[in-house]
């Protein structure tokens, strides 16, 4: 597939077509990693961060209540 380098003041850009963008998975992200290698342009998702979700996980377990601490006897 071609597409079209387009100025953008002093910078060049590109329209990436929105079936391109879910075939990577890429829809609904508002950021990407992009790098070049060999060459080329790599667009990618941003990698999550450790532990991002943890907080809203923990929350979750304990509004169902399954947040006891368990203690085994020997």
């Amino acid at each position: 597939m071609e597409i079209a380098i387009k100025t953008i003041g002093n910078s060049k850009g590109v329209v990436l077509p929105k079936a391109l963008l879910a075939q990577a998975g890429l829809e609904d992200q508002t950021t990407a990693n992009i790098v070049v290698e060999n060459g080329q342009i790599i667009l990618s998702k941003p990698a999550m961060a450790v532990r991002a979700a943890w907080s809203v996980a923990a929350a979750a377990v304990a509004a169902q209540g399954n947040d006891a601490l368990l203690i085994f006897a020997e």
